[in-house]
């Protein structure tokens, strides 16, 4: 799927107020540490919602997978928090750029998301997931997961 298909599709489910049902919610609590739940909970709620379904889909993709691989498809945005950035406002930093400093977290969310999970200990092959830094079947089944 194209970038700017993936951006779309995701710009329309940003618009639908669905909320993170409990299941779901005690699913990733499950496979997240505390502290990583803790940063989860802080994500806006069409993050929180996209994760799931990234994370669902990555386990689809990758049945043999772990906890800490798994961890890194749910927070796999998790950087996006640091920029408190609306739907709207994604969408203007997505088409003009770094241009401000909240756009700028925006567009570097992986590295900000990477330094999140590392200063509260995740485990490395999280933090790399996130950072977007994995190689081979483990990048294959997390792009695939994120082509929503």
């Amino acid at each position: 799927m194209s970038k700017i298909s993936h951006l779309a599709k995701r710009f329309v489910l940003s618009l639908v107020p669905a909320q993170v049902q409990e299941i779901e919610r005690q699913w990733v609590h499950s496979v997240l540490t505390p502290s990583e739940f803790d940063l989860w909970n802080k994500m806006m709620a069409q993050d929180r919602r996209h994760s799931v379904l990234v994370g669902r889909r990555f386990v689809k993709y990758r049945p043999s997978s772990n906890s800490s691989e798994i961890a890194g498809a749910l927070l796999h945005d998790v950087g996006k928090s640091a920029a408190r950035l609306g739907t709207l406002a994604r969408v203007i930093a997505t088409l003009v750029g770094s241009r401000t400093n909240r756009f700028r977290q925006y567009h570097d969310h992986e590295a900000i998301g990477a330094a999140m999970l590392r200063s509260i200990g995740s485990d490395e092959i999280t933090i790399v997931m996130v950072e977007g830094s994995c190689v081979g079947e483990l990048k294959n089944a997390l792009n695939r997961a994120d082509d929503i």
